[in-house]
């Protein structure tokens, strides 16, 4: 693809799943990838196996690092590392506090490293790995449902923003994934995600469709698009259907 190759492009959260998917995606149609992830080890591994470069450490420090390893400039950032935070209102400040530091400042702050550079030239990419809860909710995971609204708010908000001076923006919310964040969702992942969870790749393949069609919104599960237009269209009885799913969630035991 023409908007990529020869691109320097970073991926954090990109030692397993989507990170990954997307990191050997970007690789496979010309990009020289920064592979960053808080496991260093699997860092390495996805960079030795794409032919990247591996920056280990918090994605929200690591923009200086990854620009230098990349000969100086990024042109396509994927904030894509993210934590599937569990519980309700009644979860630890702790909790909170790391859901929203995960995924959502780290977003900030990362373009708050880029923009300057990126609104000099008059082009960017900005890739959020958002999530369908983004978008509607999640039963049993209220910092997860809250701060992924706030990491699709900051995303809308750079788009509408910066899109006049080159900045590219996507938003990728799928429902579930085949990873092992899939995995850590427990009875709720079960009984909402699994049945129509799709592979890693997938999310990076409608990722590149996207891309080539200048989308903002990008939905692995094209279903999603029917939820998102009930919940505006008629907020209370997409409430109530929603309410349904949490007391067959909680007949079932939790």
């Amino acid at each position: 693809m023409e908007a990529v190759q020869g691109a320097g492009v970073v991926v954090t959260g990109a030692g397993g799943g989507i990170g990954a998917a997307l990191a050997r995606r970007f690789a496979a149609e010309g990009a020289r990838v920064v592979v960053n992830d808080l496991d260093g080890a699997k860092a390495k591994a996805v960079a030795d196996e794409i032919g990247g470069i591996a920056v280990p450490g918090d994605a929200s420090a690591m923009v200086g690092e990854a620009r230098d390893a990349l000969g100086g400039s990024v042109d396509v950032y994927c904030a894509n590392a993210g934590l599937a935070s569990g519980g309700s209102e009644a979860a630890p400040e702790e909790v909170w506090g790391l859901a929203w530091d995960v995924n959502v400042m780290a977003h900030v702050r990362a373009a708050h490293a880029l923009l300057p550079a990126w609104l000099e030239r008059g082009s960017g990419r900005f890739v959020s790995t958002v999530s369908a809860a983004g978008l509607l909710t999640m039963v049993g995971a209220a910092p997860y449902s809250v701060t992924k609204h706030g990491a699709y708010a900051f995303a809308e908000w750079l788009s509408l923003t910066y899109r006049h001076r080159g900045l590219k923006v996507h938003a990728i919310c799928p429902q579930g994934v085949r990873t092992d964040m899939l995995a850590s969702t427990g009875s709720a992942g079960d009984l909402v995600l699994q049945p129509t969870a799709i592979e890693p790749e997938d999310v990076a393949d409608a990722l590149f469709a996207g891309i080539e069609a200048d989308r903002f919104l990008i939905l692995p599960h094209p279903e999603v698009a029917d939820y998102y237009q009930a919940r505006a269209t008629d907020p209370d009885r997409w409430l109530t259907s929603m309410n349904h799913i949490q007391q067959k969630w909680e007949a079932n035991g939790r």
